[in-house]
């Protein structure tokens, strides 16, 4: 499937971990996955996220150890665990959050890169909840690719599909 995949892109496909590789490269490489598999991008990148926060904690127990919740864990991204990852690859292109944290049971987190990856944002957070055991409901009501400045995705805490709990 690599070979085919790259062949597609038409890319050589040497790649390692410790790479920074351009964002039109990785769009190829989804473009052609997408093709193989018959999804849409998003849902591709998506899935990567989602994915890819099981191996960074599996990597990196200790970003994740002193947190009990996927809330405060989100609250490191800036301060923490991005500083951490421009010390293990120099010159990776890292987002900027943004945090509204006024409701208990809401958290808007605003997104900003380079690189508009913002699917992957999305599967990350998923793949968060699911690494704390929290049900969340992510909507995105801001996004660069509809022409906004930035992302702004709402993540509701302990309603599934943002349906309201039944009442007594």
């Amino acid at each position: 499937m690599w070979d085919g995949m790259l062949e597609t892109a038409q890319l050589d496909g040497i790649y390692t971990s410790l790479g920074n590789y351009d964002y039109e490269e990785l769009m190829k490489l989804v473009a052609a996955v997408s093709i193989q598999l018959d999804l849409p991008p998003d849902a591709i990148i998506r899935w990567f996220g989602c994915n890819a926060l099981t191996l960074l904690a599996g990597k990196y127990p200790q970003f994740f150890e002193p947190h009990r919740s996927m809330r405060t864990f989100l609250f490191t991204l800036n301060t923490i665990i991005h500083p951490e990852v421009r010390k293990i690859y120099p010159g990776a292109h890292v987002p900027v959050f943004d945090f509204d944290s006024t409701s208990d049971d809401m958290l808007t987190l605003g997104y900003s890169s380079e690189r508009p990856l913002c699917s992957f944002g999305e599967g990350l957070i998923e793949g968060a909840a699911a690494h704390f055991g929290e049900t969340v409901t992510v909507k995105q009501s801001l996004c660069v690719h509809r022409g906004d400045s930035k992302c702004v995705f709402q993540i509701l805490f302990g309603k599934p599909n943002g349906v309201a709990e039944p009442r007594s």
